[in-house]
């Protein structure tokens, strides 16, 4: 009788479904797709007037700027003026027309006649310039010392039909620009010019301008630009493309046959069609509501087939999304649901001893991590005393290297008392405390230390350091322990015959300590990471090292940089506020 009663309620959900669902559910998929297309094409055809009418107005500025420049032109060339009224004619021309901001006149042979600049002329004459507005010579656009746009125009005079000079002007462009940064589209919608050659002109995008600057070759970048070429015709084109930053736009190109030029105006494709989503959203919510009444009938009979469902698919979340691997499910149907919750609780109960065992091997992983760190970080200072040690025990050794051995033990001692604070306050570090330090001798101290170090892996250390006392507020033993661990680091990344430079020096009123080598390098993706506790790029150490080097240059109010190329070695700059009261103090 239940089979009956469920084989009766899957042939009523299924003639619900033929009779009502499917035709309701294709109305409202043409309904949304005629909407689309109608409110795209409208949408597109309005983003192509913008584009059009922007590009019309380049070419009426351009133009307009070499037509006054052929005027100047005409009243020049034919009328026997001297070289001081000629000067002067440019003079007021360019007070009158502030877009030009120099316009000088060369004879034939390239000798300067007169010019609106008071010194030497800056301007030349294009005469390789490939494009011609109205018989007007015209460079490339390009930004000059200003960030400004600018262009050079020029035109061949001519008097009695012969050769008689050139008249060239610089164009100050920023209006044009102004142009483009007035033509919005939308929150995010923004136009560019794009030269011939695929260069950037101009961007109203305020965070893209400076590819202007750096002559941003859009050919590749921007696929508008290749369908404005294949168009024939002068009309706009229209396209949805992916941009470089992964966004989606619809762009619209427009030429500017005179120019050779290109505008461009994108705009994001889900805020130009925001209005037909929301039609959209609309008319879904009107479906899904007279749907409703029709899925409420076949929810009381499907129920008993989705209750199984969501059993599993709760405990699955429970799972895979919170880790509650205690997570069972107890399904009675008696059919498949049944038999598939009894294997998810034999997979939960198998993902729990899986668990147990990963946490097992990560324990272990981390204490031998922990253990190869120690030996590596204590080594260097353990190797010091032993060999001081030794070498204190020799009858043969002098006062003076007695008492060498002697410091070299203190200092190690105290690098070792160090170090173990460092790691009883990895996470809660002690203030440090701050007296007046020569950066000069700390660094040297350590890198004498170092030195045999180095010679025992074939690098040499050299220094550089600045001329005079360097002073600064900070911890001798705590800025040693940054230094030893730069420069132990510094050998471990370069190979035998390579070498390790240590500087200080002095910028402006902050003093600078710098450690660079010739090694591997380090990859771009983990330069970022490097400061980060438990994280090293080396096979042994525990990754502190850099981490608690940061933490002590910052409680000095320092900085820490580093620089790095892979194959051509790491730079590490340390930067703390210089005390020039000190330096003074110690020079008296």
């Amino acid at each position: 009788m239940a089979l009956r009663i469920r084989h009766i309620a899957h042939r009523f959900a299924l003639l619900l479904a033929l009779a009502a669902v499917v035709p309701l559910v294709a109305y409202g998929v043409i309904s949304i797709w005629s909407l689309q297309r109608g409110t795209r094409a409208s949408i597109t055809t309005g983003n192509e007037n913008v584009a059009t009418r922007a590009a019309e107005e380049i070419r009426r500025y351009v133009v307009g700027n070499a037509d006054l420049l052929k005027a100047l032109a005409a009243d020049l060339q034919n009328t026997g003026l001297e070289a001081w009224q000629q000067d002067r004619i440019l003079k007021n021309y360019v007070l009158e027309f502030r877009e030009f901001r120099e316009i000088t006149l060369f004879d034939e042979g390239g000798a300067i006649i007169a010019s609106s600049r008071v010194g030497k002329p800056r301007v030349t004459i294009p005469k390789d310039a490939e494009l011609s507005v109205d018989g007007v010579l015209m460079s490339p656009m390009r930004v000059d010392e200003d960030l400004l746009p600018t262009s050079a125009f020029g035109i061949h005079l001519t008097r009695l039909n012969r050769p008689a000079g050139w008249l060239a002007g610089e164009l100050n462009l920023e209006e044009m620009w102004r142009m483009v940064d007035r033509i919005r589209l939308g929150e995010h919608g923004y136009a560019m010019v794009i030269a011939p050659d695929g260069a950037l002109i101009a961007h109203g995008d305020p965070d893209k301008k400076a590819l202007v600057a750096q002559t941003r070759n859009m050919s590749s970048s921007n696929p508008m630009l290749a369908a404005a070429r294949e168009q024939r015709e002068d009309a706009p084109v229209a396209r949805e493309y992916v941009d470089e930053d992964g966004r989606r736009d619809l762009g619209v190109a427009a030429k500017i046959t005179a120019l050779g030029w290109t505008v461009v105006v994108e705009q994001p494709t889900n805020e130009a069609f925001a209005s037909a989503q929301e039609l959209q959203k609309q008319l879904i919510v009107a479906i899904s509501l007279a749907l409703f009444a029709m899925i409420a009938v076949g929810y009381a009979f499907g129920r008993s087939f989705i209750d199984p469902i969501l059993e599993l698919k709760r405990a699955t979340h429970d799972v895979a999304a919170r880790g509650h691997l205690d997570t069972r499910v107890d399904i009675t149907t008696g059919d498949e649901f049944a038999d598939l919750g009894e294997s998810f609780n034999v997979m939960a109960d198998r993902l729990v001893e899986l668990q147990e065992d990963l946490k097992r091997q990560e324990r272990q992983a981390i204490f031998g991590r922990m253990a190869a760190g120690l030996v590596h970080d204590l080594s260097h200072p353990i190797q010091n005393i032993g060999n001081s040690t030794r070498l204190l025990l020799r009858d043969d050794v002098d006062a003076e290297s007695r008492d060498m051995f002697r410091r070299t033990i203190d200092r190690e001692l105290q690098t070792l008392k160090r170090f173990m604070e460092d790691l009883r306050n990895i996470v809660k570090p002690k203030p440090i405390e701050r007296f007046a330090m020569d950066v000069n001798a700390s660094v040297a101290e350590i890198v004498e230390s170092m030195r045999a170090e180095g010679e025992r892996h074939g690098i040499a250390i050299e220094t550089q350091y600045a001329s005079g006392p360097l002073f600064i507020e900070g911890d001798r033993f705590a800025l040693g322990r940054v230094y030893r661990n730069l420069i132990t680091n510094a050998i471990q990344a370069t190979e035998a015959g390579g070498r390790i430079l240590i500087g200080t020096a002095r910028a402006g009123d902050h003093v600078e300590i710098t450690v660079a080598d010739t090694g591997s390098g380090i990859p771009a993706d983990r330069l970022s990471k490097i400061f980060d506790d438990f994280v090293t790029t080396k096979r042994r150490g525990l990754g502190l090292g850099l981490a608690i080097s940061k933490r002590i240059v910052e409680q000095l109010d320092g900085t820490i940089a580093v620089n790095s190329e892979v194959g051509r070695g790491t730079a590490f700059t340390l930067r703390f506020p210089a005390r020039d009261d000190r330096a003074q103090a110690a020079a008296s």
